[in-house]
């Protein structure tokens, strides 16, 4: 990122709901375009229309080009010129292919690395779909965008929990079956390797949770168990499973840095029951830093001027943070240290960075007393004790 201020692609969202909302109010304070420069992918008309409604004084840019960002000023990239009928409160077709189309340009412009981060503005899933594309969420709408076959895990964060899901969008019946020991330990690695490289968490501590109440079912005794002594086996932190009432009823999960949760509702109750006005959504393990307020579009509170904006400026500073924190922990990765001496077992340079061993005070009396005798028994001696002194025979008086 050079010397330049972080830049934030921001997508404006369902465009009948509150997403512009959020951003105008965001970026109301001064500070926000002093750690980052914004470049909202969307319409300057749809803008403009949710600005005079709304009556918020909010000025922005119009740019063609994400190139063409400038800092100190919220910049908005113009991602279509049709004219899509507004109508706060109301999710239609339009304001869905609204959305996606400004989802689509910033995926475009993420692979020729015009920006370092993306924050997504609320959305209604049922009604993102395309001609050509069947949009089901954010993480699965990410890894066939940028994904380059890796996989994401979503990962639900507030100020008190962190929790991820083994399974997303699936039917209750449907999760058991797939639950497979192969993906339990996937999951578990990918956290344990987005927890130390996202937020520099060096020794992180991940939970699992049971999917039964009793976390004494099958599921948890042939697949659940299995995954998490195989993860202790590679080097990871892993305990559980847990039983999900005890784990939150009893506040186990602050003594740890990540939680993975069985199924959606295992995951999305306590954190919502946790979360104040900050909650957000992370999708890890892909090369795009991407973030979302964990928010619907809230259609019966749109265009009222009335929402609470906190959510898209954690998702924002969240974002910012995941990359810099991916930036100090890559470095040293990317220009290791030489070797301090070659395969070929040169041992000149062994011997230049050996520590010395210190010397004790010669004996002369103490070595004309040793004799070969002794040798065998000391040799013998591998476990560290003392050796024995060995029996020496009495002189005999003379008659």
């Amino acid at each position: 990122m050079e010397d330049r201020k972080i830049r934030v692609a921001i997508t404006h969202g369902d465009t009948n709901g509150i997403g512009y909302e959020l951003i105008f109010k965001t970026f109301a304070e001064p500070e926000m375009l002093e750690l980052c420069t914004p470049i909202i992918y969307g319409s300057p008309k749809i803008a403009a229309y949710h600005r005079k409604a709304m009556n918020i004084q909010a000025n922005f840019s119009i740019i063609n080009r994400a190139e063409d960002a400038q800092d100190g000023r919220v910049n908005l990239l113009t991602c279509f010129d049709d004219e899509v009928k507004v109508e706060l409160g109301t999710p239609t077709k339009e304001s869905g292919e609204a959305a996606l189309k400004a989802l689509d340009r910033a995926m475009t412009d993420f692979r020729s690395q015009l920006y370092d981060v993306l924050v997504a503005c609320p959305v209604d899933n049922t009604n993102m779909s395309s001609d050509n594309y069947s949009y089901k969420n954010l993480k699965e709408y990410s890894e066939t965008s940028i994904g380059d076959g890796a996989k994401g895990v979503k990962i639900m964060i507030n100020e008190s929990l962190r929790i991820a899901l083994a399974t997303d969008g699936l039917a209750i019946k449907d999760v058991p079956a797939n639950l497979t020991e192969e993906r339990l330990i996937a999951k578990i690695k990918a956290l344990n390797t987005s927890i130390k490289r996202d937020f520099r968490i060096s020794n992180p501590r991940i939970a699992v949770l049971a999917l039964n109440p009793n976390a004494n079912g099958a599921e948890e005794n042939d697949t659940i168990i299995p995954a998490i002594k195989k993860s202790e086996e590679d080097g990871i932190n892993t305990y559980g499973p847990y039983a999900a009432d005890e784990f939150f009823g009893h506040n186990l999960y602050e003594a740890f840095d990540c939680t993975l949760a069985m199924y959606d509702d295992q995951a999305n109750i306590p954190f919502t029951t946790l979360m104040q006005n900050d909650g957000i959504c992370y999708i890890a393990s892909l090369p795009l830093v991407c973030t979302a307020p964990a928010m619907t579009p809230d259609f019966t509170n749109a265009g009222s001027g009335e929402n609470d904006e906190s959510a898209l400026r954690h998702a924002i500073f969240t974002a910012i943070d995941i990359v810099r924190n991916r930036n100090e922990y890559d470095l040293p990765m990317a220009n290791p240290l030489q070797k301090l001496y070659h395969e070929k077992r040169d041992d000149s340079e062994k011997v230049r960075f050996a520590i010395p061993k210190k010397r004790e005070p010669f004996n002369r009396n103490e070595h004309n007393d040793r004799r070969p005798a002794q040798r065998p028994a000391q040799a013998d001696n591998r476990n560290g004790a003392a050796p024995e002194k060995p029996e020496t025979e009495k002189p005999q008086a003379a008659e």
